[in-house]
């Protein structure tokens, strides 16, 4: 059985499929113990014909699955769970790469600890790197907040530093497939769909390893969710932590000070950029919705956060905060 399982989802991405593939195939050597799934969703871009070019140049190396119908990111990735075997499953976008020596140091961190959850940062990906994009740091972005480089088993920590950071992209967490179990899945034909589940998957997990190296490369290109808002988009990203938020009520995890602080973050950052998109289409209707998702997945009343912010000095977050939910289309 392989160790890791690495799953690619492709929809007309021909032109950075190959460059995909290859940071991973380039990493195994004589390591047979890595599954790579890959799955056409329909693509209209010739992105079905590469895949069969890239398996007969790297015969073996390849599983292929093809969706009948288009179905959209979640239902790929649930497909792809459901076929692979691997120990760990590792989500890859098929416009992003593997940064070289990930596999190998995530199989080192394997095999000395065996974690639930491997944890990685990851570098932003731009065809034109700028001066702010440098002073932003993006070369090295980090993707969780916490203890670093040894094994943990504090299932609140590893909550409130996924939170903290507010990045909950599948692809910078690794997870034993076992956590997948009992039908936890990517909600089909909603948009924000990592932000939904990820924080579930941790939920189960009873250890975790951070590794604080980018191992991932994230290319940052126009036609990005946050790049395209609109209502809909903002409707699913406020709604997208609401069952986190009541999972996490049965949970010992609950009354953690640091993720509760953290949780009430995520739904404001949440709040902020659906409010955004709402402004700008006009969409009167939607914004007091946008604002009951935060107060059901906020553990924080809007008072208690805006507090929370002041006794923190964090002026500039309670500003935009408070700017942002008494905001009127």
């Amino acid at each position: 059985m392989p160790w890791l399982s690495v799953l690619v989802p492709v929809y007309n991405v021909k032109p950075w499929l190959h460059e995909c593939l290859a940071s991973v195939i380039d990493q195994l050597g004589d390591d047979a113990g890595v599954q790579i799934l890959v799955l056409d969703d329909c693509s209209t871009d010739g992105s079905w014909a590469l895949m069969q070019e890239l398996a007969g140049r790297w015969p073996g190396r390849l599983q292929m699955l093809r969706h009948e119908r288009n179905a959209g990111l979640s239902a790929a990735r649930n497909t792809m769970i459901d076929a692979a075997q691997g120990e760990y499953l590792w989500f890859l976008d098929s416009d992003d790469k593997l940064l070289p020596g990930s596999i190998a140091r995530l199989r080192t961190i394997v095999q000395a600890h065996a974690p639930d959850v491997v944890l990685c940062d990851f570098s932003v990906w731009r065809e034109r790197v700028r001066l702010k994009h440098r002073l932003r740091g993006e070369h090295h972005r980090r993707s969780f907040r916490g203890p670093a480089s040894r094994l943990e088993h504090d299932r609140c920590a590893l909550l409130a530093g996924m939170l903290s950071t507010g990045e909950l992209h599948a692809w910078s967490k690794i997870s034993r497939r076992t956590l997948w179990g009992d039908g936890l899945r990517f909600p089909v034909g909603r948009h924000f769909e990592d932000m939904a589940t990820m924080p579930l998957m941790a939920l189960r997990a009873r250890s975790f390893y951070y590794e604080p190296r980018p191992w991932v490369a994230y290319r940052q290109r126009a036609g990005s969710i946050l790049a395209s808002m609109s209502v809909p988009k903002a409707l699913d990203q406020s709604a997208a932590l609401l069952p986190f938020a009541q999972a996490l009520q049965a949970s010992p995890c609950a009354s953690h000070q640091n993720l509760r602080l953290a949780l009430a973050q995520q739904a404001a950052r949440s709040l902020v950029g659906a409010m955004r998109a709402a402004c700008r289409a006009g969409a009167v209707e939607v914004a007091d919705e946008l604002r009951r998702n935060f107060v059901e997945v906020s553990p924080l009343a809007p008072a208690e956060l805006s507090r929370a912010y002041l006794l923190r000095g964090w002026w500039l977050r309670r500003q935009r905060f408070l700017r942002w939910f008494n905001a009127r289309p």
